[in-house]
C-alpha cells in the first residue's frame, strides 16, 4: 500500500523554521524535564510536609522515571495511527492533571500516584516531540528544528530547577509544582494555537523497499523499528552515553568534596550548565550538515573530561573538565534523537516515532541505573572509580559511533 504523508506539502512550501511552533514544543520539553528533577531541589520541604524520610520522598523521582520507562514504548505503539497534534495535547492535558495532583497531594501514596501518572504522560509526549519537530521543519532543517525543541532540557537543568528550588524555599514545594501546572496550561494553549496539525501516515512502499524489510511483514511495530539498520546502534549509544553521564553527574557533589571543591559545587555546575547551553546552540546550527562529526566530538570530549577527573583532582583540571564535559554532553539529546529519527525514517514515519519511544525508555532506564551503579561504586571504591567508570562508558559510546558509519551515524546525510 502506497500513501503520502499528509505533512509533505507543507514542509516543501516552508522557507524558514516555524519558530513559534518549535518554541511551544521546546517549552513542553522544558516543563517535562523540569518536573522530573524538581523534587531533588525541594526534597527537605516535601519530606517535612508529608512526614516521610528524605529517602522515601526521593522515590518521587524514581516513580516518575519508571512511569516513563515502562509505558513509552507500549503507548507509542498503541497510538501509532493517531494524529500527532491531538495526541500531544492529550498527553499534556494528562500531565497537567497529574502534576496538579502532585501539588495538592494530601499524603505520600497520592503523591507517588501523581508522579507516576505524570511520568506516563511525559513519556508519551517525549516519544512525540522530536518527531513532531522534525515533521514541521523545512526539508534539510530537521536537525535544527529538533535542536530548538530540545533546548528545553539544558534550560530546565541550568535555570528551571534552581528557580523551582527558590520558589519551594520561599513559598513552599506545593507552590513550585503549582507554577509548573500553570505553565503547562499555558503551553497547551500555545500548542493549540501555533503548532500545525500533522497526520500519522501508514508505512509507505518506498520506505519498506529502502529499509530492506519484506512487504507485508508480520513483525510488530517495535520489532520493525528495531530491525531497521542503524536503530540498534543508536540505542546502544544512548544507553552507554546516558549511563556514563548519570553515573558521574548524580555524584558530582561527593566527587567535588573529594577534590576539596565542595564549597564551589554550585559554581562548577554553573560552568557545566553554561557549557551545555553553548553546546546545544552550536549543535543546533550544524546538526543537519555534520551530525557524525558532532557526535564523535561530543563522545571524545566527554571521555577525555571524565578520564581527567579520574586521573587527578587538581582544581584547574576539575574546572576545565567540567566545561569540556558540558560541551560534549549539551548537544547529545539533539544528536541522538536526530540519529534515531533519521534511522527510523528509512522504514517509515511510524518506525521513527517508535524509535523515539525506545530512546525515551532507554534514556530513563539508564538514568535510573546510573544512580544505582554510581552509588554502589562510590560506596565501595570512591569518587575516582565513579569518574573512571563514566570514562569507560564514554569510550564505548565513541567506539559504537565510530563503527556505525553506514546507518546509525552516517558520514553523509541520507536523502529525505
Amino acid at each position: 500500500m502506497t500513501t503520502t504523508s499528509s505533512d509533505a506539502p507543507s514542509r516543501t512550501r516552508q522557507v524558514g523554521l516555524p519558530w513559534s511552533a518549535l518554541l511551544a514544543l521546546g517549552t513542553a520539553v522544558f516543563i517535562t524535564s523540569l518536573t522530573e528533577t524538581l523534587p531533588a531541589g525541594v526534597l527537605p520541604e516535601m519530606s517535612a510536609s508529608l512526614s516521610t524520610s528524605s529517602g522515601a520522598t526521593g522515590q518521587a523521582v524514581t516513580v516518575y522515571a519508571a512511569g516513563t520507562a515502562l509505558t513509552a514504548i507500549p503507548l507509542a505503539t498503541a497510538t501509532a495511527s493517531v494524529p500527532r497534534k491531538p495526541l500531544l495535547l492529550g498527553a499534556m492535558a494528562v500531565f497537567l492533571v497529574a502534576n496538579t495532583l502532585t501539588a495538592v497531594a494530601p499524603g505520600y501514596i497520592v503523591l507517588l500516584a501523581g508522579r507516576f501518572l505524570a511520568g506516563v504522560a511525559a513519556g508519551l509526549a517525549w516519544a512525540i516531540l522530536a518527531g513532531y519537530a522534525r515533521r514541521i521543519a523545512p526539508v534539510g532543517s530537521e536537525g535544527r528544528a529538533i535542536a530548538v525543541a530540545m533546548t528545553g532540557i539544558p534550560v530546565a537543568l541550568s535555570l528551571g530547577v534552581p528557580a523551582g528550588t527558590l520558589i519551594g524555599e520561599q513559598v513552599g514545594w506545593r507552590a513550585a509544582f503549582g507554577v509548573v501546572s500553570l505553565l503547562t496550561l499555558a503551553v497547551i494553549g500555545w500548542i493549540g494555537l501555533s503548532v500545525p496539525g500533522v497526520g500519522q501516515p501508514v508505512i509507505e512502499r518506498a520506505d519498506i523497499d529502502r529499509s530492506g524489510l519484506a512487504p507485508g511483514s508480520a513483525k510488530s511495530p517495535l520489532r520493525q523499528a528495531l530491525a531497521v539498520p542503524g536503530v540498534v546502534a543508536v540505542m546502544v549509544t544512548v544507553t552507554t552515553f546516558v549511563l556514563g553521564h548519570t553515573i558521574i553527574y548524580a555524584y558530582i557533589a561527593p566527587y567535588l568534596q573529594h577534590a576539596e571543591l565542595g564549597s564551589a559545587t554550585d559554581a562548577v555546575l554553573l560552568a557545566f550548565g553554561v557549557a551545555c547551553l553553548v553546546s546545544i546552540w552550536y549543535v543546533g546550527r550544524h546538526v543537519d550538515r555534520r551530525p557524525r562529526t558532532l557526535m564523535i566530538t561530543g563522545a571524545v570530549l566527554f571521555t577525555l573530561a571524565t578520564a581527567a577527573l579520574a586521573i587527578t583532582a587538581t582544581h584547574a583540571i576539575v574546572w576545565v573538565s567540567a566545561v569540556l564535559w558540558g560541551l560534549g554532553w549539551g548537544g547529545a539529546p539533539t544528536l541522538l534523537q536526530t540519529a534515531a529519527g533519521q534511522a527510523g525514517m528509512r522504514h517509515s514515519t511510524a518506525a521513527a516515532d517508535i524509535a523515539q519511544a525506545v530512546l525515551v525508555t532507554l534514556w530513563n532506564t539508564a538514568m535510573a541505573l546510573g544512580g544505582i551503579i554510581g552509588g554502589l561504586l562510590l560506596q565501595s571504591w570512591g569518587a575516582t572509580v565513579v569518574a573512571a567508570s563514566a570514562a569507560v562508558l564514554g569510550a564505548v559510546s565513541l567506539l559504537v559511533v565510530a563503527g556505525a558509519r553506514h546507518h546509525a551515524f552516517p558520514t553523509t546525510q541520507a536523502a529525505p
